[in-house]
């Protein structure tokens, strides 16, 4: 049974994967509406998807109640926890990508490399008496960051608008990759106004 959760766990990381290329597709090409506007509605589909994703597992697969008392407590504290992790995590993420300016190129390997790092630290801090940790988990620590490393700075990061010509203050800029930053004004080369 372990392989599927393998696969689980394969379609967890092509959707997260995917998540920040995905929201980049959200950026207002020119600053129609805010960076959180697309976020809204990164919370409408947590928010669909866990209730009624959550609610269809419970009661056909799981066939569990929905009682959130008592000895269930947990069930509740621990799930909101965690939601309140991912959903501030998908906060974070967002404006990264929005906001701060980060690409997914560097930002998603810092962000899923540094989970898997976290990961580890927060179960060497739950070990009980008498369990060990093995030094070959130090080592993947390191070679994590390596990877992180590696993986952001040779990833394509997409066309780079052309640089104008050194010394020539009236040089033309080239318009092909859509990137109107060389205006300060924000307004196209052509518009008069």
């Amino acid at each position: 049974m372990k392989w599927f959760a393998v696969f689980c766990a394969l379609c967890v990381a092509i959707c997260w994967g995917l998540y920040g290329p995905t929201l980049t597709n959200a950026r207002a090409p020119n600053r129609e509406w805010g960076p959180f506007k697309p976020y809204l509605f990164i919370g409408v589909a947590y928010l669909v998807i866990a209730i009624a994703g959550g609610a269809l597992m419970m009661k056909f697969v799981f066939h569990d109640n929905f009682n959130y008392g008592g000895e269930y407590f947990p069930s509740m504290k621990w799930g909101f926890l965690a939601g309140c992790l991912g959903a501030l995590g998908a906060l974070g993420l967002t404006f990264a990508l929005t906001k701060a300016g980060g690409k997914p190129a560097y930002v998603m390997p810092i962000v899923f490399g540094g989970a898997v790092t976290v990961n580890a630290i927060a179960a060497y801090f739950s070990l009980h008496a008498g369990e060990s940790v093995n030094p070959l988990m130090w080592v993947g620590m390191v070679l994590v960051v390596i990877g992180i490393c590696l993986t952001a700075g040779f990833t394509p990061h997409g066309h780079a608008p052309a640089k104008p010509a050194t010394g020539d203050s009236h040089a033309a800029v080239t318009t092909d990759s859509g990137d109107d930053s060389h205006s300060e004004s924000g307004l196209h080369p052509g518009n008069k106004s």
